[in-house]
């Protein structure tokens, strides 16, 4: 008998060790553990912060789930992986052994790393669902005297759709509360330009969003490096090519959203050989630790090597659909190694995307996610919006059902009208 603890119960932890049992043996031992007991669907994070979703829509309570499906569930934080004895220090005191582990805890959100940035600070953030009940609380007494708004995404961060998403979602509700015409809206990125999403850019997306935002009277600013912010101040440096400061600007605002940089968990932190020095856990092929081999990773917490050197520091995103396909590639990798195989499976790490602006959006698809690609495909259009609302039900019930069935690939083309992969290929 194996015991295998998965630490960490988001979208990939959750789905991770639905996969695992089906893929074990009946005598193998999982085990979930989790800071929070709950789940909460992230990609809806921008509909709860302007009120079109409540905490209660995108919620699901795991352990009844986890029970049925023979899995143990701790909702309790881990203090420290203790990797060369087999180990996880959790924070009621407690340690629990085990002979293979996978990593799916997601990154710590850095806010500390600029002065006023995050909920603490001056500026909202729509990554975690209580900062996006909070910005949606903030931007009720907002509506009431309104101002300007910047969105964006500040150095460091790795994960630039949502910035985007809530931009356009708030510019729709604004709309809709018919005050749009008080809010200059103001894009603040990392990104060298506008679409380049972490990932130099998919089909058009460049050509998309800076379409998309000039219609919807936004303006932007790229290769931006946000100093600090102060209460209605965010000050903002332009960096040249070169490294150096093109401009400096101290951009007013009443509101703001910006997504903060990304690092591993403190529990992981500095471990030599098992995570980089932002604290991102090694992988290869087989998601499988160099030098730790009973030591997976999966999701936004691995190490991705950055696209290349930008003027100011732009991370690597992992959407759900890549999400899911390391899950599906470690459950099998697992199943064989506690069967005495070898590892054979590697997730396609391809990037399906469905963007939401509020009453439209824009869809990609990169297989694989970093260029070249075999296939770069955007689209855009109201089908997004529906599409995403879609997917959203579908995930949650997956969720409450305990089900292992992937979601993606072959389904998310299905979902994107997309019949066949070939269609793809044969018109881009």
């Amino acid at each position: 008998m194996a015991h295998i603890v998965v630490l960490g119960a988001g979208l990939g932890g959750a789905i991770m060790a639905y996969e695992l049992r089906d893929q074990v043996r009946k005598e193998d031992e999982i085990t979930v553990i989790t800071k929070d007991p709950k789940y909460h669907f992230v990609p809806s994070n921008p509909w709860v912060a302007v009120g079109w979703r409540d905490r209660k829509d995108i919620t699901v309570d795991l352990e009844p789930t986890m029970k049925k499906k023979n899995i143990k569930f701790i909702p309790v934080a881990a203090k420290r992986l203790h990797p060369d004895d087999n180990k996880v220090e959790l924070e009621d005191g407690r340690e629990v052994s085990y002979d293979y582990i996978v990593l799916a805890t997601g990154p710590e959100l850095a806010f500390d790393e600029i002065e006023g940035l995050g909920p603490d600070g001056f500026t909202h953030s729509v990554c975690h669902i209580d900062h996006a009940e909070e910005a949606g609380t903030a931007l009720k007494r907002f509506c009431e005297n309104p101002g300007p708004i910047i969105v964006g995404a500040v150095q460091g961060a790795s994960c630039f759709g949502p910035a985007y998403e809530f931009a356009f979602i708030l510019d729709t509700a604004l709309r809709r509360a018919k005050i749009r015409d008080q809010v200059p809206i103001t894009f603040v990125t990392s990104e060298p330009y506008v679409g380049h999403l972490g990932l130099d850019g998919v089909g058009d997306t460049k050509g998309l969003l800076e379409s998309e935002m000039r219609n919807k009277h936004m303006k932007w600013m790229v290769s931006s490096r946000v100093k600090k912010v102060e209460d209605g101040v965010m000050h903002v440096e332009e960096i040249a090519d070169d490294g150096s400061i093109k401009a400096a600007h101290e951009l007013p605002f009443k509101y703001a959203m910006m997504l903060p940089p990304f690092r591993g968990i403190p529990a992981v932190m500095g471990l030599d050989g098992l995570v980089n020095p932002r604290g991102f856990v090694i992988v290869d092929k087989h998601q499988r630790n160099p030098k730790y081999p009973n030591v997976f990773g999966i999701g936004v917490g691995i190490a991705i090597p950055p696209m290349g050197p930008t003027p100011v520091p732009c991370g690597v995103p992992k959407t759900g659909f890549m999400i899911e396909s390391m899950v599906t590639a470690t459950a099998h990798n697992l199943g064989n190694i506690v069967r005495g195989k070898d590892p054979d499976e590697t997730g396609t790490w391809n990037a399906i995307c469905l963007a939401d602006f509020g009453d439209s959006g824009i869809a990609f698809v990169a297989q694989p996610q970093l260029p070249p690609r075999n296939v770069n495909w955007s689209s855009q259009g109201k089908w997004v919006h529906l599409a995403k609302i879609g997917f959203e039900k579908y995930f949650l019930r997956k969720l409450r059902k305990g089900t292992s069935e992937p979601f993606y690939e072959k389904t998310a083309m299905k979902m994107l009208g997309i019949d066949k992969l070939k269609a793809v290929k044969k018109t881009h």
